[in-house]
């Protein structure tokens, strides 16, 4: 049995040393045979240099580098696509994902009766309370409008069969969003619950408007409910309108005054106005998915990589 851990990295300089000690620590120790996958998305600091560097004291380090930066999707896809492992495992490099729980996870897929060992936060400890508000909303939102079954909580960090890795390749969709893929895809999984870890080293590369927009993404790729709400507002407009304009036709013919109102009249145009736009807004958020679809580029190009037979352009 052979694991594959990817690894992507994004200005993780600081941080690799860290991971590198910890998950060979961990690894050696399981009785199997394993290689550690790094991705390096494009960083403008030394991980690559650091990542050359272990790959050449340890034949266990494998690394695939960018071009430039693809972002985290396009670097998990690239080490789905490359894995030679019989189980994968994703983890994230600053130690929050912490690789002591893999033995722990490789005895539950032995069982048979899972197909993943997926990790969730317990407690979102050390996070900051509006930003634990709004991933919350998020989770209860995309749960109720998809078919994608993304759990409160949830990282990255799983340990999956060959079986569910080449389901996850299959889905070569530009637009990615994994923890929406993994939900998808079905496969039995077991939810194992760990306490929030802070990163060892280095900063995170998440911020309010990057998670804004990723929970954005999620919504889109995975749910046609934001449409159905345009739709909606449409209809309602047009009903509105409609009851205004008998109500206004009758107070002419049954009272005699004229319609007055030039500031509500105003005020209605521009909300009006506001509602097509919003509605449009949404409509060109699912015209753009679609367009850079029907483009068909590659997720990801390698500029150099250690790994036989590496995909480069996938």
């Amino acid at each position: 049995m052979k694991i594959t851990a990817i690894v992507p990295c994004y200005n993780e300089q600081e941080a690799l040393p860290y991971f590198y000690d910890e998950a060979t620590k961990v690894l050696s120790g399981m009785d199997v045979e394993y290689e550690l996958l790094f991705v390096n998305d494009g960083s403008k600091d030394g991980t690559l240099s650091k990542l050359k560097e272990l790959a050449g004291k340890d034949e266990h380090v494998k690394y695939i580098s960018f071009s430039r930066n693809f972002g985290k999707e396009a670097a998990m896809y690239a080490g789905f696509c490359n894995a030679k492992g019989d189980y994968v495992a994703v983890m994230d490099a600053d130690l929050q994902d912490p690789p002591s729980l893999l033995p722990e996870m490789v005895k539950i897929l032995k069982t048979g009766e899972y197909d993943s060992v997926a990790t969730r936060r317990e407690t979102r400890k050390g996070e900051p309370p509006i930003r634990s508000f709004f991933a919350r909303k998020f989770y209860k939102i995309i749960n109720k409008i998809s078919d994608a079954d993304v759990v409160d909580g949830a990282r990255d960090f799983r340990l999956m069969k060959r079986e569910m890795v080449d389901a996850i390749v299959s889905m070569s969709e530009y637009n990615r969003f994994s923890k929406g893929i993994f939900g998808w895809i079905g496969f039995r999984t077991y939810w194992l619950p760990f306490e929030n870890i802070e990163r060892v080293a280095g900063t995170t590369k998440w911020n309010f408007w990057g998670l804004f927009k990723y929970a954005l993404d999620g919504i889109i790729n995975f749910s046609n409910a934001p449409l159905s709400i345009a739709s909606l507002f449409g209809i309602m407009m047009t009903f509105v309108s409609f009851i205004l304009m008998i109500f206004v036709f009758v107070r002419r013919l049954v009272f005699g005054d004229p319609v007055a109102g030039w500031a509500s009249l105003v005020c209605i145009i521009v909300f009006i106005g506001g509602m097509q736009l919003f509605c449009l807004g949404i409509i060109g958020q699912y015209i753009s998915k679609i367009y850079m679809e029907t483009k068909n580029r590659p997720h990801y190009i390698a500029a150099e990589t250690n790994v036989e037979d590496a995909k480069m352009l996938y």
